[in-house]
């Protein structure tokens, strides 16, 4: 599907507040708020637009460590198979496949070093993992909220 430029306006305008209402967006881009009712319908109906969902602080739920580890696997292991071996993990909040050495990158998040360090023990126990490489964030300098989220029970790079 291709879009206008009014389309990615009001795509612009979810993505910083998605709780505005038609009305409010409307105003922001020079629509009428069925007309922009109309329009966010379409975008939802073509696969544009996913879903909605609350963007929580994970400090106020606990969760103040994060880290990206690398994953390395055995084989030629597809992503489906790396899908499977992490997706049961909650502490592993996104998953890309990626180029160089690594067959994979996770995003985790811990209450504490010692959570992190259950959740690695863990990740590694899973049968086509074979070693992990772990960077852990001190500080977060940028946070945008994404524009592409996964689809759940499917990586989001294979649909």
């Amino acid at each position: 599907m291709r879009l206008d430029e009014i389309d990615r306006r009001i795509v612009a305008q979810l993505l910083e507040n998605g709780r505005a209402s038609y009305a409010q967006i409307g105003d922001a881009v020079g629509l009428s708020a069925p007309a922009v009712k109309r329009r966010v319908d379409r975008l939802r109906a073509d696969g544009v637009i996913t879903g909605f969902s609350a963007v929580v602080d994970p400090a106020a739920l606990g969760w103040t460590t994060e880290a990206f580890i690398e994953i390395f696997c055995t084989g030629a292991t597809s992503p489906e198979e790396i899908y499977a071996s992490i997706r049961n993990h909650p502490e592993v909040v996104a998953g890309y496949t990626v180029s160089g050495d690594a067959s994979a990158l996770v995003h985790v998040r811990a209450r504490d070093i010692q959570h992190l360090e259950q959740a690695l023990e863990r990740l590694r126990r899973e049968d086509n993992i074979t070693a992990t490489k772990t960077a852990i964030v001190l500080s977060r300098l940028i946070g945008r909220p994404t524009d592409s989220p996964e689809r759940p029970g499917r990586p989001a790079s294979r649909y």
